[in-house]
């Protein structure tokens, strides 16, 4: 068993090693779903890396490169086994592995997002010096089964497509930053998979959303503080419906700490589907 980069490893070869390491998950993602999510993570093939026996990936871990914060990092885009290889310790070896090769690359940060009740996963990485910085709520909701009643809305709000980059001021609205999946620069990677859409009143943006229509992932939603509680992200939430392609919607990595998001989806029928520890360790 050799560990290396993937820098010469065709799509085909990655893509089926990440199909049969999760093959026993309740989740699957086909390759073009698959191509795409890489994509908006910066995924970088000669910065990830693998244990091969033989021809055959049996473990791997997939790197994005990219800026967090302003710092430049390493994101675990998809760290996976195939079931008869766990129990060996290989993703641990395959990141001790990559350390030197992402330092050489100026790379000093290493940030991944971790399932709370994968509590083996999580006790691995506090053990290699990963700490957790916050704690993420995830929804996954079928499409039929949101109940968006829109009560109390302003008549002269109007909903329409627009350019984001336009509008510096959108991170006023936020109550907490975006995790690295759903920040600008991995929307800025994949720009023409997204919709942007702006509720405004009187030519003012008061609230919007990012949205990806093929994979149903609400990537950002925010309303102007004294323009919540007044229909905005109801509106927003009845567009992405229609404009949905996906037979689910998903709104992946919402802060905690921000209560606004749990309650506005709570009315809508939507509960928490589950939880993520965001870590980062030093290199």
């Amino acid at each position: 068993m050799k560990i290396k980069s993937l820098g010469k490893t065709d799509f085909k070869t990655i893509s089926q090693a990440f199909s049969n390491a999760f093959s026993d998950y309740d989740m699957q993602i086909n390759e073009h779903e698959l191509k795409a999510m890489w994509k908006r993570r910066g995924f970088n093939p000669d910065l990830s890396f693998a244990a091969f026996e033989g021809e055959r990936i049996v473990s791997f871990t997939l790197n994005g490169i990219g800026e967090f914060k302003g710092v430049k990092m390493a994101y675990d885009t998809g760290t996976g086994t195939l079931k008869d290889y766990r129990g060996q310790g290989l993703a641990t070896k395959i990141f001790d592995y990559s350390i030197p090769y992402l330092r050489e690359a100026n790379i000093h940060h290493y940030l991944l997002e971790v399932l709370q009740h994968n509590k083996k996963a999580v006790s691995v990485y506090q053990k290699i010096g990963f700490k957790v910085t916050r704690e993420l709520n995830y929804f996954v909701w079928e499409n039929e089964k949101i109940k968006n009643e829109i009560k109390n809305t302003h008549a002269g709000y109007l909903v329409e497509a627009f350019d984001v980059n336009q509008y510096a001021h959108v991170s006023d609205f936020w109550d907490f930053y975006p995790s690295w999946q759903n920040s600008f620069e991995s929307i800025d990677r994949a720009r023409e998979d997204f919709i942007n859409l702006g509720v405004f009143a009187d030519k003012q943006l008061i609230g919007y959303c990012i949205f990806e229509p093929n994979s149903g992932d609400i990537t950002q939603i925010a309303v102007d503080k004294a323009h919540r509680r007044k229909g905005v992200a109801s509106l927003l939430l009845q567009k992405v419906s229609k404009l949905n392609k996906h037979t689910k919607t998903k709104l992946i990595n919402a802060d905690t700490t921000c209560r606004s998001i749990v309650e506005f989806l709570m009315a809508k029928n939507i509960d928490i589907t589950g939880k993520q520890f965001e870590m980062i360790k030093e290199l």
